[in-house]
């Protein structure tokens, strides 16, 4: 059995893979696209996994794990249910933070930007496009509400898939659907040896959205 306190203070070296600002564009969101094919490419499990920090409508701050689903110029899409704990903090508070933990590639991407919901046909479209599966659980389960049993959640699934027996036709819930994060903060950070991390910062008014600077920052 592992030492959870050798791994506590077990020190790994990052590495000598650099960040230069001579790689990098003016656009992040094409440098972090390029990114994530690379990671896709290595090998990462799931490099579209994204660590979605919001602020409650208490202020309290709270994250989990969620799939990015596009990403373009206007900025990077997920899907969800727009009740639960993550859609009521959007609603309070539309901004959000997306970290992508790359951690085979001793790499991570911060992104920070405000949140709109995705228009409807966007929603239909990759509501459409989910397994059958996907789209009964979603249709049954009402996320972060609470509920008696595992058995009760069963029960909603199964006579879903008695309804829906031979249709491939489930309609999106209203209450389902995308949102976008339009950033105006995005960081690269590659891990170097003994600490000397790279960080390189892209920044762009929020209020006036325009071109990016780059600035970098040190470890």
């Amino acid at each position: 059995m592992t030492d959870p306190d050798a791994a506590l203070s077990r020190h790994t070296d990052y590495g000598a893979e650099s960040l230069d600002e001579a790689d990098f564009g003016g656009d992040p969101l094409v440098a972090f696209h390029s990114w994530l094919t690379e990671a896709a490419a290595r090998g990462v499990y799931e490099p579209n996994a994204m660590v979605l920090s919001t602020i409650g409508e208490d202020g309290i701050p709270s994250s989990r794990t969620v799939l990015l689903r596009g990403v373009d110029a206007d900025g990077l899409v997920f899907y969800t249910d727009r009740s639960s704990r993550k859609g009521r903090a959007l609603a309070a508070h539309p901004v959000a933070t997306l970290l992508f933990p790359w951690y085979a590639l001793h790499r991570q991407v911060i992104v920070t930007g405000d949140v709109t919901e995705v228009s409807d046909a966007e929603s239909d479209a990759y509501w459409a496009s989910r397994p059958l599966g996907s789209r009964i659980a979603g249709t049954a389960s009402r996320q972060s509400q609470p509920i008696a049993s595992r058995g009760e959640l069963e029960s909603r699934v199964h006579e879903l898939e008695v309804l829906h027996h031979g249709d491939e036709d489930v309609p999106r819930p209203e209450r389902w659907g995308g949102y976008r994060v339009r950033p105006w903060r995005v960081e690269f950070w590659q891990g170097r040896t003994s600490r000397l991390h790279d960080r390189l910062v892209f920044t762009r008014d929020r209020e006036a959205p325009g071109g990016w600077t780059i600035q970098r920052l040190q470890p």
